[in-house]
């Protein structure tokens, strides 16, 4: 249990230190909004470049991504059918799924994939499969959605193009499958970049949370709290289903997959509702209840299937 808590115990530090920030205005009145442009723009994006770059794009090809992929469009699915029904907009619906599904495999999957199941390199099926196909098309329908956005055809076809969190994550990939090296001077300084990512993002969260109302009561109630279900629960089900009754998966397989499916909304979620201005209070809210719900929640995975 020491990698889930000490996994949490740095997030909820430079979180902490955030609603600081924001209590005191340290940063001024626009202190979240350069942060989180700082990381969408620039830090994210190298990130994901250095990340991926190096990593072994084989890992796309295991029966435990399948079980990742299917659980993930299994949530976002249901939440998207709410959406559709309840009316709630393209890009309500879009974040709404996306914090039913999207896990934290960074800052904080990596520490508890290393202390729970042994190996952080675990998670990287999870990180790849997020950033190569469920961040280009979440941000391309983002990007399309927009109030009043009229483009040629041309136009949209080019809109991941468009986007620095896909072209870092579709650069880091075409550098790890042609298998060019990159030089030290040219990978050092992008990686000093991409280190910027996590503290900024956790940062402005951190600041986001000062003066917010209590989580799961606002305006965005059932839709933070369908998110919320899904996540916690719901994905995390999805998995150890899919991995037993279709994939045969049993022992150290099955727990990673079930621990990762479990793992919190991810706090880029909130960086990417706030650069596009829409449900920020929805992915705010979702982000803090999953992340406080998923301690029990792995605590119990660990101790069943352990």
């Amino acid at each position: 249990m020491q990698g889930v808590l000490s996994g949490f115990a740095v997030i909820a530090v430079v979180i902490g230190v955030g609603w600081l920030i924001g209590r005191r205005g340290s940063l001024g009145d626009q202190g979240r909004e350069v942060l989180t442009r700082l990381a969408f723009q620039v830090a994210t994006p190298a990130l994901l470049f250095t990340t991926l770059a190096r990593a072994d794009l084989t890992v796309i090809f295991s029966s435990r991504l399948l079980v990742t992929a299917l659980s993930t469009a299994a949530a976002a699915g249901v939440f998207v059918a709410f959406g559709v029904v309840r009316r709630w907009g393209v890009g309500r619906t879009t974040i709404g799924a996306l914090c039913s599904s999207y896990v934290n495999s960074g800052n904080l999957g990596i520490p508890i994939a290393a202390y729970v199941l042994g190996d952080a390199s675990l998670v990287a099926p999870v990180l790849l499969f997020q950033q190569i196909m469920v961040t280009p098309i979440a941000l391309t329908i983002l990007d399309l959605s927009g109030a009043g956005e009229k483009r040629a055809l041309l136009g949209r076809l080019l809109t991941p193009l468009r986007n620095p969190i896909a072209v870092g994550s579709l650069s880091g990939v075409l550098v790890s499958a042609t298998g060019v090296r990159i030089p030290g001077p040219v990978m050092d300084p992008i990686t000093l970049i991409g280190n910027m990512s996590v503290p900024a993002v956790l940062l402005a969260y951190g600041i986001s949370l000062h003066g917010s109302t209590t989580p799961g009561r606002g305006q965005d109630r059932r839709p933070v709290l369908l998110a919320v279900a899904l996540k916690s629960a719901g994905q995390p089900l999805a998995a150890w289903a899919l991995a037993t009754g279709v994939f045969g998966l049993r022992g150290a397989p099955l727990l990673d997959v079930v621990v990762t499916s479990a793992l919190p909304a991810a706090q880029n979620l909130f960086t990417y509702a706030s650069r596009y201005r829409v449900a920020e209070s929805l992915a705010r809210e979702a982000i803090l209840l999953s992340t406080l719900l998923s301690v029990p929640v792995l605590v119990a995975i660990a101790a069943l299937l352990g």
